[in-house]
């Protein structure tokens, strides 16, 4: 009898279905090309029944068993980190006690790691949440990586990076040549190591083509809190103020100073919709210590406040 596979996938509501497709996909893809049924999958949630995600698709979903049978739990994250349903401390004592694998993804493994206070080993999480832990919890230690394995738990970035991860662990299982293919139907052009480090995770930016402009996004980047002038970003990348300009409006039709308050919102935003920070210690940690609410409102149509309140109160 061939060898399989098993995969409990848990979904909590608002799940995104970027990473459900990024697991289901790559192993449905890998049953085909292999044309045997390697790995085979089901979907659980915590009290069964339709689950939608945040894009509104509904799949239909078990309860998590007393006795897990799976080699692979994958829980994947949501529009909430905060949600009830993410605290999965006694089902991940199920899995493991009974050596399963555990894959927890973005709001999954944010919530993993502000329970157990990052203190079972590296982890990481999407750049988004990794912000969120860093300003409520301040745990500084959490890694930038797509991906981190641990042992037994494996915490990933999730959104697109769950192609890169669901092709690595179905590697270790399969023909490289399986999943070479598998990558080719998914026009999926490498398979990205778990070390990479995420496009915006404050460490390493998204080339533009440009060294002296990825410098200075890099240090607008590191420089939240208390920004830099575009004076002093201009010296430290070695070019004048005015070529600096000229070089964002080329590359990303923006000023510097304007992209520079656009990272800085970005994560203001973030906060504000992910944390109980108060309002104006958010400005305060994004580099606006004074007019915040004026500023945001300008960007977002609607006041700190008033943004807040929509995004607790969605049906």
């Amino acid at each position: 009898m061939e060898q399989s596979w098993s995969f409990d996938i848990f979904v909590a509501p608002g799940f995104v279905a970027t990473e459900f497709a990024g697991i289901v996909d790559v192993l449905r893809l890998t049953n085909r090309v292999s044309t045997k049924p390697v790995f085979n999958w089901r979907f659980l949630s915590a009290r069964g029944g339709p689950v939608d995600s945040s894009s509104a698709a509904t799949i239909m979903t078990e309860t998590v068993p007393t006795r897990p049978d799976a080699d692979y739990l994958v829980a994947l994250g949501n529009t909430d980190p905060a949600h009830p349903d993410l605290s999965l401390g006694p089902t991940l004592a199920r899995y493991t006690t009974r050596q399963s694998r555990i894959i927890l993804l973005a709001e999954a493994a944010s919530r993993y790691i502000a329970e157990t206070g990052n203190k079972t080993g590296r982890h990481t999480t999407h750049w988004e949440n990794r912000a969120v832990l860093m300003e409520k919890h301040g745990l500084f230690e959490t890694q930038a990586a797509l991906a981190v394995d641990s042992g037994a738990i494996i915490t990933g970035a999730g959104m697109g990076a769950t192609f890169d991860l669901t092709l690595s662990i179905a590697s270790q299982h399969m023909p490289s040549a399986i999943m070479m293919t598998v990558a080719d139907i998914l026009l999926h052009e490498r398979i990205r190591h778990h070390n990479t480090l995420q496009p915006f995770s404050g460490n390493k930016v998204s080339a533009t083509g440009d060294a002296a402009i990825d410098a200075a996004i890099a240090l607008m980047q590191e420089h939240i809190e208390f920004p830099l002038s575009i004076s002093q970003i201009a010296i430290k990348t070695r070019l004048s103020k005015r070529s600096l300009e000229r070089r964002f409006a080329r590359l990303l039709r923006a000023t510097p100073n304007g992209y520079y308050r656009s990272i800085r919102l970005s994560k203001a935003n973030n906060l504000l919709l992910n944390t109980d920070m108060r309002i104006n210690e958010i400005g305060l940690a994004c580099g606006f210590p004074s007019g915040f609410t004026t500023i945001y409102r300008e960007a977002f149509a609607m006041t700190p406040h008033a943004a807040r309140k929509k995004s607790r109160h969605k049906p």
